[in-house]
Order: C-alpha cells, then sequence, then structure tokens
C-alpha cells in the first residue's frame, strides 16, 4: 500500500513538471522525468512480458521526498493523465521542507552527544597500548633514524593537485543517466561468476556437476540446473587446477619474502643490535624437555607420556626421505637396500637466521648450506649410530639427539625408528626383528605421540607390516598420520589408478588415521638437492592424472602440506596434554621428597654430580697429605722396605761366598766385585720400584683410611678406582735410576768407620739380620725333620716317613761338622758316600739329592751361628779396626761389609725421599686430576662407582624437579603465545 502510494505522488510530482503552469496538456517521455521518479517502480512506466525484472541491488537512491507524507489528491481524468484541481499544495510542500531543518538539527546536536559519549566509553575500554611496546620491533621505532619522512611529504602532491584529481560532480548526472544499461550488464556478470563459484564448490565427482544460478524475482529464491556436458567439466577442473597452482605460486613466493624477512630480523639479533634478550623458543624449550627425559632413569616408573612425532615404516618406505624433506636438508646417511637407521634419531626442527643442525652433546655447528657440511654431519650421524650400537647387535635404543634450525621450517620434535623388518638376513643378530618391534612399540605406545606412518606406495600394499602395528598401537587413528611415499612410482606401476585413491581414503589397510597424504621424496638419486626434489614433486602433481580426475585433493599432496599439518597436530596434541604431564611429575616430585625426609633426614640431596664433586675435593685433600709427611717416616719405611727386597741377595750371592774364602783380602775383593755388579744392574731398579710401593701404600692408606663420623663409605669405589687408575697412569722418572746409581755406587765404596757408635750400629745392624736368617732356617729344619720331643709329646704329633729320614739324615751330618768345624759349604762326593752308606747300614735308604739338601740347611744353620759369635767378639774390634787389624788375629771384615749395606742404605733411602716430595708426590696428584676429570667427563663411569639407594634417589629427584620447572616453563610460554 506504502509503495503504491509512494508511486502515485511521484507520477503527480512528475506530471507536474511536465505539464506547463497553465494547464496545457501535452505529452511528454517518461525516461526524461527526474531520477527520482525512475527510482521506484512506475505503475505507468511502459513494460513488455518478456521484460526481465529490475536486479536487487545494494546501492538504493534515496531524496528526502520518501519521507513525506502521502495523501490521496483529487486528480481529474484527462485524455493522456490526470489533471490537478488548483490549490496551494506548493505552499504547503515548502512548509513541510522547511520543517526538515529542525529535525536534521536536532538529529545533528543529539547525533554529535551520542557520539561523543560511545567514542569516550570505547575509549575507556581500550587497554594501555606502552605496556605491549614490546611486541613491536625495535627497528619499527627506529625508522625515523633510517627513513626521511620529511622528503616523503614533500614529495606528496598538495592539495590543488589532489582536488584536480577528483571527478567531475557535473558530468554525474550523465553517468548515472546510463546506470540502466550499467545495472544489466553487472547483474549478468554476477550470475555468471555465482554460477562458476557454486560450480567450482560442488564438484563431488566426474559424473555429477551442478549448477546454482539466483532468482530473478522479489523473493531471491535460488535454483539450480544439473549440466552433463563432459568437455566443460574437463575445461572447468583444469582451469581450477591452474588456478590452484598459480594462488600455489603466490603463496610460496609470499612465504619466501617472509622467509627472508624473518632471517634478516634474527641475524640483527644474533648481532646486538637489539639489546633486549631473546627468549628461548618454545620448541626449544620442549625439546630440553625430552632430552631431560631421556637420560632419566626411571627406576620409580615415572611414564613419559610427552608428544613426539614418531616416524615408523618398514625399511627403505623413505621415512628418512620424509624427514629430509621436512627438514630440508639431506642430514642423514643413506644407503641402497640395507639398514641405515640402526638406533632412534630425534630430530628438532626449530626456526632460526641460518641453515644449520648441531648435537645435543657437541657445540659444533654444521652448516646445511655447505656439502662438506652436510656430509661430515652425515658421518657423523653414521659413527653415533654404529658406536651406540652394543657387540652383537644390530640396533640400538640409544637415542641420538639432533637440533635443525632454519628459515621456515615447522617447529616440531620427530623421532627416527629404525625400519620394520620382516625377514632377518645374514649379518643381523637373531633378535633384530623383535627389537625394532619392541623400540617402535615403546615410542608408539605413548597416548599422546603422533604416529607418522610410512608407507611405500610402489609396492604391494599387501607386503606392508608397520600398517598392522600401527593399527594395534592406535585401533580408532586418532593420532595417526598416514604418507604415501613413492606416488610417481605408483602411478606409472600400479594398473588401477582407483587402488591409489583408496589407500589415500583409507579403505584399503586395516587402519584409520586422521589425514592420508601422497608425497614424491625424489627419483631415487641420493645426490639429489631437496630444491630439485621440490621442483620435481610440484612439476608431477601438477600434470598428475590423480589431481586431475579427483582421486587425490589439492591440500593431501606434497610434502609441505603434510609438515604444516603434523606441525599443526603436534602442538594440538602438546597443548592438550603437556599440563597433565606437568601434574604427573609434579605428584612424583612429592613422593620423591618424601621418601628423602623419611629415609635420610639429616643429609644434604646431593646428585650425582654433587656427590663427585664433593669426593673430588677429599681425594684431592688426601693427595696433598701426603706432602705433610715427615722424612722421618719417608726415610724408614724406604730403608726397611728395600733392606726386604735386597736383603736375601746380599746374604746369599755377596755375603756367604765371600765368608767361604780363607784370608781378609780374598773376601775384601769378593765383596767388592759382587757389589759393583749389584749396583749396575739390580740395586738402581730395585731402589725405584721400592720407592714406587712406597708411595702406592702411602696413598692408598690416605685413601682408605676413615676419617671417624664424617666417613662417607658411598666414596670407596670412587676412591678405590681414582687410585688404581692413577697408578696404572704413573711412571717414574727415567733418569732417576740413572743418578741414584751413582750415588749407590759411591756410598758402597767407601770403607772408612767415623766413630764408635757407627761401628755398634752396623754390628746391631748384621746381628739383627742374622738372627733373622737363622730364625727362618730353623723354622726351614724343622719342617724338614718334623716337631722335636717336646712337642710330640705336648701336641701328640707325629714325624712322617720322609722327616724321619730326614731327621736321621741331619743327625749324620752335624756328626760330620763336628768332626771338621773348618768344612767347606759343599759336601764332597765321597762324603755324600760315607753318609749314604751309614744310613744304608742302619736300615735307611737314603737318596744323594736328600742329602745334599738336608746338608745346605745344616750348614746354613752351622754358618749363622758361627758369624752370631763372631759379632760379639767384634764388638770390641773397632780399637784393631782403626790399626787396620794390625798385630791382632782378630778379623773384622764382615762387620765393614754390613756397614757399607747400611750407610748405602740411608743414602738412598734419603735419595728417594727427596725425589718423591719433590717430583714424584706432585705428579701423582697431576695424575689423579686428570683420571677426575676423566671421570667427571664419562657418566657411566660415574654412575658405576657411585651407586646406592641414596644416589638413586637424590639424582631421581633433581631430574624430576628439573623437567618439573621446564614443563611449567614451558607450560606458560605457550600461555603467552596463545
Amino acid at each position: 500500500m506504502w509503495r503504491t502510494r509512494a508511486a502515485a505522488a511521484a507520477c503527480v510530482i512528475c506530471r507536474s513538471q511536465a505539464k506547463s503552469s497553465y494547464g496545457i496538456r501535452r505529452r511528454s517521455s517518461l525516461q526524461s522525468l527526474c531520477l527520482v521518479s525512475r527510482s521506484i517502480h512506475h505503475p505507468c512506466y511502459p513494460s513488455s512480458k518478456f521484460q526481465r525484472p529490475p536486479l536487487r541491488i545494494s546501492i538504493q537512491l534515496f531524496s528526502s521526498l520518501n519521507r513525506l507524507p502521502l495523501h490521496k489528491t483529487k486528480l481529474l481524468s484527462v485524455k493522456y493523465g490526470y489533471q490537478f484541481h488548483r490549490n496551494f499544495w506548493l505552499a504547503r510542500l515548502a512548509s513541510r521542507l522547511l520543517r526538515i531543518r529542525y529535525l536534521i538539527l536536532g538529529s545533528a546536536v543529539g547525533g554529535g552527544y551520542t557520539a561523543k559519549k560511545t567514542y569516550d566509553q570505547w575509549k575507556d575500554m581500550m587497554p594501555d597500548l606502552d605496556e605491549y611496546k614490546w611486541i613491536v620491533p625495535d627497528f619499527i621505532w627506529e625508522l625515523d633514524e633510517y627513513i626521511d619522512f620529511e622528503k616523503i611529504i614533500q614529495a606528496l602532491p598538495d592539495a590543488d593537485d589532489l582536488a584536480k584529481l577528483l571527478p567531475d560532480f557535473d558530468k554525474i548526472g550523465e553517468i548515472l543517466s546510463s546506470l540502466k544499461g550499467f545495472i544489466s550488464l553487472g547483474y549478468n556478470l554476477v550470475s555468471d561468476v555465482i554460477g562458476a563459484s557454486d560450480l567450482l564448490l560442488l564438484l563431488g565427482s566426474p559424473g555429477e556437476t551442478a549448477f546454482r544460478a539466483t532468482d530473478q524475482g522479489y523473493d531471491n529464491d535460488k535454483q539450480y540446473k544439473k549440466v552433463s556436458d563432459k568437455e566443460k567439466i574437463d575445461q572447468l577442473q583444469e582451469e581450477l587446477l591452474r588456478t590452484q597452482l598459480k594462488y600455489q605460486r603466490m603463496l610460496e613466493r609470499l612465504e619466501k619474502e617472509n622467509k627472508e624477512l624473518r632471517k634478516l630480523v634474527l641475524q640483527r639479533d644474533d648481532k646486538g643490535i637489539h639489546q633486549r634478550k631473546l627468549k628461548k623458543s618454545l620448541i626449544d624449550m620442549y625439546s630440553e624437555v625430552l632430552d631431560i627425559l631421556s637420560d632419566y632413569d626411571a627406576s620409580y616408573n615415572t611414564q613419559d607420556h610427552l608428544p613426539r612425532v614418531v616416524v615408523v615404516g618398514d625399511q627403505s618406505a623413505g621415512k628418512t626421505s620424509v624427514l629430509e624433506m621436512i627438514a630440508q636438508a639431506r642430514i642423514f646417511p643413506r644407503g641402497s637396500g640395507e639398514m641405515m637407521t640402526r638406533s632412534p634419531v630425534k630430530v628438532t626442527l626449530s626456526e632460526g637466521p641460518h641453515h644449520v643442525a648441531l648435537f645435543k652433546d657437541s657445540s659444533r655447528e654444521f652448516d646445511l648450506t655447505k656439502e662438506e657440511d652436510l656430509a661430515a654431519l652425515r658421518n657423523e650421524i653414521e659413527i653415533r649410530m654404529r658406536n651406540s650400537v652394543k657387540e652383537g647387535c644390530t640396533v640400538s635404543t640409544e637415542t641420538i639427539s639432533l637440533s635443525v634450525k632454519g628459515p621456515g621450517l615447522q617447529r616440531m620434535v620427530l623421532v627416527d625408528l629404525p625400519g620394520v623388518i620382516s625377514t632377518v638376513t645374514s649379518g643381523m643378530a637373531p633378535d633384530t626383528k623383535e627389537t625394532i618391534f619392541s623400540i617402535s612399540k615403546a615410542y608408539m605406545q605413548n597416548p599422546n605421540a603422533i604416529i607418522l606412518c610410512i608407507q611405500d606406495g610402489s609396492v604391494d600394499a599387501e607386503r606392508s607390516i608397520v600398517t598392522d602395528l600401527v593399527s594395534q598401537m592406535d585401533p580408532q587413528g586418532k593420532r595417526t598420520i598416514f604418507v604415501l611415499t613413492k606416488v610417481d612410482l605408483a602411478e606409472k606401476n600400479v594398473a588401477s589408478p582407483s587402488r591409489i585413491q583408496q589407500i589415500i581414503e583409507g579403505k584399503l589397510f586395516p587402519m584409520k588415521a586422521l589425514g592420508y597424504f601422497a608425497v614424491v621424496t625424489g627419483k631415487g638419486n641420493s645426490s639429489e638437492s631437496i630444491e630439485s626434489i621440490k621442483e620435481y614433486e610440484e612439476e608431477f602433481f601438477q600434470n598428475s592424472k590423480l589431481l586431475k580426475t579427483c582421486m587425490l585433493k589439492a591440500h593431501q599432496v606434497t610434502t609441505k602440506n603434510l609438515s604444516l599439518a603434523v606441525s599443526d597436530c603436534f602442538w594440538k596434541m602438546v597443548r592438550e596434554s603437556v599440563e597433565q604431564q606437568a601434574d604427573a611429575f609434579k605428584a612424583t616430585r612429592f613422593n620423591l621428597e618424601t621418601e628423602w625426609k623419611n629415609n635420610y633426614p639429616r643429609l644434604r640431596e646431593l646428585d650425582r654430580n654433587e656427590l663427585f664433586e664433593k669426593a673430588k675435593n677429599e681425594i684431592l685433600d688426601e693427595v696433598i697429605s701426603l706432602t705433610q709427611v715427615t722424612p722421618k717416616h719417608w726415610e724408614e719405611i724406604l730403608q726397611k722396605t728395600l733392606w726386604e727386597r735386597v736383603s736375601t741377595h746380599v746374604i746369599e750371592n755377596i755375603y756367604l761366598p765371600a765368608a767361604q774364602t780363607m784370608n781378609s783380602g780374598t773376601f775384601n775383593t769378593t765383596v767388592d766385585i759382587k757389589l759393583k755388579q749389584w749396583t749396575d744392574k739390580q740395586l738402581p731398579n730395585k731402589a725405584v720400584e721400592v720407592a714406587w710401593e712406597t708411595l702406592q701404600e702411602e696413598f692408598s692408606r690416605f685413601m682408605t683410611e676413615k676419617k671417624g663420623k664424617e666417613h662417607d663409605d658411598i666414596f670407596d669405589k670412587l676412591k678405590q678406582a681414582v687410585k688404581e687408575e692413577s697408578i696404572k697412569r704413573h711412571k717414574w722418572n727415567e733418569r732417576a735410576e740413572d743418578s741414584l746409581r751413582v750415588i749407590q755406587h759411591n756410598a758402597l765404596e767407601d770403607r772408612s768407620i767415623s766413630d764408635k757408635q757407627q761401628w755398634d750400629a752396623a754390628i746391631h745392624f748384621m746381628e739383627e739380620t742374622l738372627q733373622s736368617r737363622l730364625k727362618d732356617t730353623e723354622s726351614v729344619i724343622e719342617g724338614m725333620v718334623g716337631p722335636d720331643w717336646r712337642k710330640r709329646w705336648l701336641y701328640w704329633i707325629g714325624r712322617t716317613k720322609e722327616q724321619n729320614i730326614r731327621n736321621e739324615t741331619k743327625n749324620e751330618l752335624e756328626k760330620l761338622i763336628k768332626c771338621n768345624e773348618e768344612h767347606a759349604a759343599y759336601l764332597a762326593n765321597d762324603e755324600v758316600t760315607t753318609v749314604r752308606k751309614n744310613l744304608e747300614a742302619r736300615g735307611i735308604a737314603v737318596d744323594p739329592c736328600l742329602i745334599k739338601d738336608t746338608w745346605h740347611q745344616i750348614y746354613r744353620r752351622y754358618f749363622l751361628k758361627t758369624a752370631l759369635n763372631h759379632c760379639n767378639l767384634c764388638r770390641r774390634g773397632f780399637y784393631y779396626y782403626q790399626r787396620h787389624f794390625v798385630d791382632s788375629e782378630l778379623e773384622c771384615n764382615d762387620i765393614v761389609l754390613f756397614w757399607r749395606i747400611q750407610r748405602m742404605l740411608a743414602i738412598t733411602a734419603n735419595t728417594l725421599r727427596q725425589q718423591l716430595t719433590n717430583t714424584e708426590v706432585r705428579r701423582l696428584e697431576k695424575n689423579v686430576k686428570e683420571v677426575l676429570e676423566d671421570f667427571a667427563e664419562d657418566n657411566e663411569k660415574k654412575v658405576k662407582l657411585l651407586t646406592g639407594k641414596r644416589v638413586q634417589l637424590a639424582e631421581d629427584l633433581k631430574k624430576v624437579r628439573e623437567i618439573q620447572e621446564k614443563l611449567e616453563a614451558f607450560i606458560e610460554a605457550l600461555h603467552q603465545e596463545k
């Protein structure tokens, strides 16, 4: 109704304008009327039934006349139209138009007030942006230092020049006159665009296509028509692919530019242009947590359920190639058909200004843009894999941690596992297949791990092993991403392309997945670069029939889309599970702390490294204590030990042979010759050995000596290992023997005893030595002849048959000595025969060797007793010694010999003591420090030497605290980024 009245009013105005003021009737064309009238649907406007109704567009022309109240007007019918009664409608119209100014004025005032109030409210709601200036890079605030804005302002055109560029408003009327034709053309264009877009959206299968049309009526209903023209569909599909590739290239170009800009920004940060401290990236923080967890000894069954991307697949399925495409570098060792991945490799991808790689335990950076660094990195990974494999095994469970940084890399943590095999070949350990399965299951059974299942598309699907394993670990497919590799070979070799479509749609394999992707990772040439592989992959999918026939969708192809999808899934899983894992470690920490308080309430929580440092300080203090040993103690120990070593040689090889001579001259000559030989060959070496053993004994005594309540037996194994390794490495100075030989030779050449005190000391030394030897000889004889009658009666011990024979032999030999007290040291053959016949006469059969053996001990005892008696006679012989035994039958040359030996021992002990305290103790201390440093770097050694429940509990407590703190820091950074 309102539309009809408005149209009638407009018609009245138009017709009144067309007539003259005198009411003369004449015909006027409706097209020449004003635009206001023609903007409303005119009932008198000539139309045809074939004419298209006007298009509803968002642009509408409004006028103040639209708001006028319309009243019924008395009209007179004429031949060609209507005629008004003569009245004052112009005056009424003018008066109503004048009322509009009040409405406009009131609306302006009210609207201005409302706008100001709304602006103030919005201004109060806006946060203070000064606190967020750090978000904007620093170089934005420094642009005025590098860019001259005044020159730019001067270069801009002024207001007059801009006014010349404005359109001519006088010609707007003429432009609007052609509005009808423009609207018709625009309507046709919009209809075509909508139809084409609907076609692209509704392409579901090759056989069916739907077009959407737009309603041309007032209710704008949508109608659809079906077109079965196959050629047009193919053209549209090709055009769609071209458009997608076009925008894909544009996106890659923008990403490349963004990568270069980010690289420049990161390089400026590296050069120190920005003074603010850069925080670690999220992925680096998360990777640190995983590295700590990999070293954590899970003796308390603390399960690690933090997300990772676990890459599994059959051997030679292309796992390594997919990882290299994601990392954008050929970083892994390659082989043709042989197992190259022998241990899990954790690869942390993060963004950085330079494309580099580095190991967790090394500071060397490998530049991935240089071929020599790539070769060195591959060689290093191969060496680490081989070193991690134990003897008799093929694969290892030890994880190799590698970090790769570069512009444009997607942030994630991937773990490359050894390829699953079906048969153990020659050269492999028998349990290789089971070990690989156990490693894969251990990583995949983590409920928060993303499983990247790699399947070779060039082989039959029935030969797949990994799909069954993945379906067991993730039967619902909630965390599995399926990747079909070598699609180029699959398209060429597979007879039915629909089989590939079934794989990508998840209908062929008995497993489910979040997403399915098809990739091409090369032509099989290991020398290809990543860029060439990318170009080949893009070219293949651009011309692939699989994509043209809609068997594959555009978002399911290329490693670029794969890496984006994997990264999104990884971070989604991280955000969903990391807080739960942090709570689990928090509970574990509480349990460990409670256990420590109950078991070790008075001890500090020292982990293995801290205990090692404490033990290291104690060991070094004990080594320094060697320098505090008194010189007297050193010399006493050295002299006593050296004489114990050489006394047998002196008595048996020097004294006894010389004592068998007939006169003093022969005695002294024999002694001098044998002493010279002994000094040149054996004595210095023996002295050095004694000094080294003495140093070891003192060092061991300090190391093993318990220090009361402060002693901690947890260090005993470590101290013992340090002692043994230090002694093993220590080598005595080779020049010491030469200097010591000269000193000993000079000491033995001296025969001048200066005073009576030294004479008595030599006699005492000789007596002690001979008595010790006599005691040993008595014990040997007692063992030969058996116990005497007292022991037999008291202890009820009898003699054996051999002992009885030796006892009878001893009695015969003692008779022989009594008959000749100056008998020689050796029996003659006739004397042996005489003794044997005497024993046979009494019915005792004796072997001549037994007689000689018994004679040696009997004569030795007799000689030692005689020498002791001679010592008593020489106690008052110092006076005769000073006169060189002139006019005296007493000869004490044996006393002089023992004085020479005693003096040599004292001088040697003094020399060795000086060498020990001045040189060897310091060298030993240096060796101990080196051993401790080596042990500090060898974690396996520390774990082996520092053991026990207390150490393990402290170690676990430290690791759990560190993991919890890093997880909390990571969660905080994650929330800030979100």
